[in-house]
């Protein structure tokens, strides 16, 4: 796949960065199966791609994942799954989509969504990267939890 670098932060509803939360990713490979006993096509899964990931957020809220683009399945757009952490606690699950993707308004969780503002919260751009010698991309989205720092 396209070695794709997804980065952002995750911050409270007033902007403020969140340290030491768990953010987890998990998509398809390249070829659209996923790394589970359940996958439809496993017989094409790519072994060497790992499909999950975990980060720690910085000081910064900062996180950083090099993963790949993306790619569609039967009946699904391409995203990747995304689940944040404090603790034992879960705070969110959502899904990451890629800005003008064709099959996004044929999706239907990405068209459920209800309005073009929570759409636009959870789609990324997914840009070449400057100097890059064999094509990679990178995707930058923020994750705004409904929390204030005390919480």
């Amino acid at each position: 796949g396209t070695i794709t670098h997804l980065s952002g932060r995750i911050l409270d509803s007033r902007g403020e960065p969140l340290r030491n939360h768990v953010i987890e990713i998990w998509q398809c490979d390249n070829n659209g199966a996923y790394l589970h006993s359940r996958s439809g096509n496993a017989d094409k899964r790519d072994s060497s791609f790992q499909g999950f990931g975990r980060f720690l957020t910085s000081s910064t809220g900062e996180y950083y994942f090099r993963t790949i683009k993306p790619v569609p399945y039967p009946g699904r757009t391409p995203h990747i799954h995304v689940k944040v952490r404090k603790g034992d606690r879960e705070l969110l699950t959502t899904q990451f989509y890629v800005e003008g993707e064709e099959l996004n308004q044929r999706d239907g969780i990405y068209r459920g969504l209800g309005s073009d503002e929570a759409r636009k919260s959870v789609t990324a751009e997914f840009k070449p990267l400057a100097d890059s010698k064999i094509g990679e991309l990178a995707a930058r989205i923020d994750v705004v939890l409904g929390l204030t720092p005390r919480e």
